[in-house]
């Protein structure tokens, strides 16, 4: 399989190689005759690619961009008084009038305008800083345009086809702090260290080093390492994380030598030949980043960070529960918490459509009902749009190698770090000719495998056996072979014992947690205004949270709220 895209210096056009492929001619090369002209095929000369196809409200987002652009003062040309104003409203009056001018940064009203330029150094977007007048430290950035349509690289307008050496970083001014200490080019990531778009690749083709300077805690590590795999380990150095080695603008803030810690960049080694002097510093940093190593924290669900810690890439979670107790559902906001986070997320519906289910997520990121509130959908549907989160268009049985196909292409061109399949079952359908439990135990493998090899987190939702009602599920009810549960690194059960008692709750359990041990369980209960399991609730009635539940069952002896800590209210701040 063939992956990567194309990039036109002259026209700007870009697209994927197989419409690169499609438009040259190789898929219907008899159509064309292969007349060859100074030594190139006349088939590139007479390919027509399609119009540049632009989404109506990008169009109205790179307009906006223009029109702010014209109007926008340059920060390296203003007067001293004006400029000092700026430049303290925004906290940088540590960069320097020519690095401003030498990046071609702007400024309207309370707005700090940060550009992007495509390859031939005209406008593609920008970046926009803004002061609120009511606050005197907050400052909220957008971009134009939104989501992923961002196009150009921060930073573009001072390359030259001269240059063979770059630096990347998360944030414009990180770029500019260290071009202004260390006198490297260097450029901004459009998505920070959430993604490396396929575009960008392009525009580094030239370079034959690139240093990926990022911020010193473990998710801007496993970035760099993950975009160095995308750019070409050979060429790529990375920046190792250490407290006295932060990202480059804070660096400056402290008066460190950028030029030092530009220096003691280290070379991606080789993937399959590790010394403990290449671990060291890995080990080193889990040491001294406890907190981070254990993975995103949820902010929905903050009983499940004192079970699991966080949720980490290069796991395998089963997730499993009775039929129409809701795996999906919790599933879907569990997923979202993590998304909002910027956790890029692939979902693999196979059991419901995908219209259902972002229907379902935008409900409960909005947490409200769009029944009641149907006139704030574009004003939560542009916010959703900007979530990391991507879906794999199946629906029902599919063939196991398209769907990790699939899931390669996503993490390889959108960074995907969370898979969901719901579920597996569906996903297998029905195969008369080969053993069912022997099926699903290689479909189990080649996504452990995965999720290892891609480092990247990968959550199973499966069915259990069928089990008397008045049973509780445990790791054995998981339908299919041991293999499900051997291979797991987590294994989470929506317990549901409103079927057997009337006055029985739903309650996640987390049963194997490899990473320190710690199970138990999280009392839940449903929304159906919002779809939510964490909205929260305060009543009047007494709170009882229960503890870890018997081999037989478990009763609450009153009802459980969604309060995600779970602690008993006080009466009084209930009513």
């Amino acid at each position: 399989m063939f992956v990567g895209m194309f990039l036109c210096h002259q026209c700007k056009r870009s697209g994927s190689w197989q419409l690169f492929q499609d438009y040259i001619g190789l898929q219907n090369a008899t159509e064309i005759a292969p007349v060859k002209t100074k030594g190139k095929s006349a088939i590139f000369s007479q390919a027509v690619l399609p119009a540049i196809h632009v989404d109506a409200a990008d169009e109205e987002d790179i307009k906006k961009a223009h029109e702010l652009w014209a109007q926008g003062i340059p920060c390296g040309d203003a007067d001293a008084d004006t400029r000092n104003r700026v430049l303290e409203a925004f906290e940088i009056k540590l960069i320097k009038p020519e690095t401003l001018k030498k990046y071609s940064v702007r400024y309207k009203d309370n707005c700090l305008l940060l550009p992007w330029f495509h390859i031939d150094k005209s406008l593609a977007g920008m970046k926009i800083l803004r002061k609120s007048d009511e606050s005197q430290t907050d400052i909220t950035e957008t971009s134009l345009p939104r989501g992923e349509q961002r196009g150009g690289l921060f930073g573009w307008n001072v390359i030259t086809r001269a240059h063979e050496e770059v630096v990347l970083t998360a944030t414009e001014l990180d770029a500019m702090a260290v071009q202004q200490e260390t006198k490297a080019v260097a450029l901004a990531l459009p998505h920070g260290i959430s993604v490396l778009p396929q575009e960008v690749l392009a525009y580094l083709e030239q370079f034959k080093r690139i240093t990926l300077w990022f911020n010193n805690d473990v998710r801007s590590w496993d970035a760099a390492k993950r975009f160095g795999k995308k750019l070409n380990e050979k060429r790529c150095y990375i920046i190792r994380p250490k407290d006295n080695r932060p990202q480059p603008f804070q660096a400056l803030k402290q008066g460190l030598n950028l030029s030092q810690i530009l220096q003691s960049a280290h070379a991606l080694g080789h993937k399959s030949i590790l010394s403990f002097r290449a671990l060291r510093q890995d080990v080193f940093s889990e040491l001294l980043h406890v907190t981070e190593v254990a993975g995103v924290k949820w902010k929905r669900f903050t009983q499940m960070n004192k079970l699991l810690k966080g949720h980490r890439p290069g796991e395998l979670t089963v997730f499993t529960g009775p039929t129409g107790s809701g795996k999906t559902t919790f599933m879907s906001e569990y997923s979202l918490d993590l998304a909002m986070q910027g956790v890029s997320t692939l979902w693999g519906s196979f059991e419901i459509r995908n219209v259902r289910l972002a229907k379902m997520m935008l409900t409960q990121f909005a947490q409200k009902s769009f029944g009641e509130y149907l006139s704030e959908f574009d004003h939560w549907a542009d916010k959703f749009e900007n979530l990391p989160i991507y879906f794999m268009n199946f629906y029902g049985q599919e063939d196991l190698k398209k769907v990790i196909d699939t899931m390669s292409h996503a993490v390889y061109v959108h960074d995907i770090q969370h898979v969901i399949i719901d579920n597996l079952q569906f996903m297998m359908g029905m195969d008369t000719h080969m053993d069912r439990f022997w099926k699903q135990d290689l479909v189990v493998s080649a996504f452990r495998k995965f999720a290892s090899v891609n480092n990247c987190h990968v959550t199973l939702v499966m069915h259990p056996r069928k089990e008397k009602d008045s049973d509780m599920l445990q790791n054995a009810s998981i339908f299919g072979g041991v293999k499900a549960s051997q291979e797991a690194d987590n294994i989470l059960i929506l317990q549901d014992r409103r079927l057997t008692s009337q006055r029985g709750k739903k309650f996640l359990q987390v049963t194997k947690n490899r990473f320190d041990g710690e199970i138990g369980i999280m009392p839940i209960e449903f929304d159906h205004d919002t779809l939510c399991y964490s909205k929260k609730k305060l009543k009047d009635s007494k709170k009882h949270v229960g503890k870890e539940p018997g081999k037989d069952h478990v009763e609450f002896s009153e009802e459980i709220t969604g309060e995600q800590t779970f602690q008993i209210a006080d009466p009084e701040e209930s009513m």
